[in-house]
């Protein structure tokens, strides 16, 4: 029967089935399941949370996710400006919770905001000059490097209060610590992971005495370093897009939940945990590299 005289005896057209309307959530969603398994997809989004957790609660949360990246397939330099890019707002969500240090610290940052911003830029443009194969070579000796940080993190705090009540504020200690922020924002921009915890050990000889207001500091500087190095990544083309959304929701959860639940959380048992992933992704990467 023809659609006309369908019309005529009142029977329904054989038209074609209207398209299903998706929401923009959904649409993004598909996207992404079309670019990433969903293994990859829940991977991705809890390593970013458990990142954000770990940064909350004492710092270290790259040790998880750019090896994650690398077990999913992302290039080195890839995964390393993917990461840098995700974990950078949970940066700014630390600078919030010392909001109310920061006036302590503001004569200091003219001094040392500056070397941030150039040494930060340098980093990340010297990452983009690296080659994938270059950079792999590195990696175990830069992941390695930032584990050794994170497990000696408790000593360049203790380290930090000593100088801090020691030091007086000369130039030369000045001096020292401007050109010491000046190496530790390159490696931030190159690789980043544990520029916290080498910042608290430079800190002191500017002749802070509360933590607190060292950790202030500190945070401002990490985040000028990250968000210059992030935009670089950005303008190079070097982020991979769809898992750096992914890894940013779970990393603000992280970060949100690491904020609430961070005082019930043995600050020792993260440690543990960190550092012994840290060497074994260090061996992993070593045996990997140059077996």
């Amino acid at each position: 029967m023809s659609s006309a005289m369908a019309g005529l005896v009142g029977e329904p057209a054989n038209e074609a089935p209207a398209p299903i309307r998706r929401f923009p959530a959904t649409r993004f969603i598909s996207k992404l399941h079309a670019l990433m398994s969903a293994l990859e997809i829940i991977g991705l989004t809890l390593a970013a949370a458990a990142a954000g957790v770990i940064n909350a609660v004492a710092g270290g949360g790259t040790l998880i996710t750019f090896p994650v990246l690398l077990f999913y397939g992302t290039p080195p330099v890839i995964a390393n400006a993917t990461s840098t890019l995700a974990l950078v707002l949970g940066t700014a969500g630390s600078i919030f919770g010392f909001r109310g240090q920061i006036a302590a610290v503001r004569p200091w940052l003219a001094r040392f905001v500056p070397v941030s911003l150039l040494g930060g830029l340098l980093g990340s443009v010297l990452l983009t000059h690296t080659s994938n194969a270059t950079f792999a070579q590195l990696v175990p000796f830069l992941i390695l490097f930032a584990t050794v940080l994170f497990f000696a993190q408790g000593a360049f705090r203790r380290l930090a209060l000593v100088e801090a009540g020691g030091a007086a504020r000369e130039g030369r200690h000045i001096a020292i610590a401007i050109a010491f922020q000046f190496a530790v924002s390159i490696y931030g921009g190159y690789f980043g992971a544990g520029i916290g915890i080498l910042m608290l050990a430079s800190l002191g000889f500017i002749g802070l005495t509360d933590i607190h207001e060292i950790n202030a500091l500190k945070n401002v500087l990490s985040f000028v370093i990250n968000v210059v190095a992030a935009t670089w990544f950005v303008a190079s083309g070097l982020v991979a897009w769809p898992k750096a959304a992914v890894m940013t929701a779970g990393a603000i959860a992280g970060y949100f939940l690491g904020a609430h639940f961070s005082q019930r959380i043995p600050r020792e048992w993260v440690r543990s945990v960190i550092t012994g992933i840290g060497l074994a992704i260090s061996i992993y990467t070593f045996w990997k590299q140059f077996a």
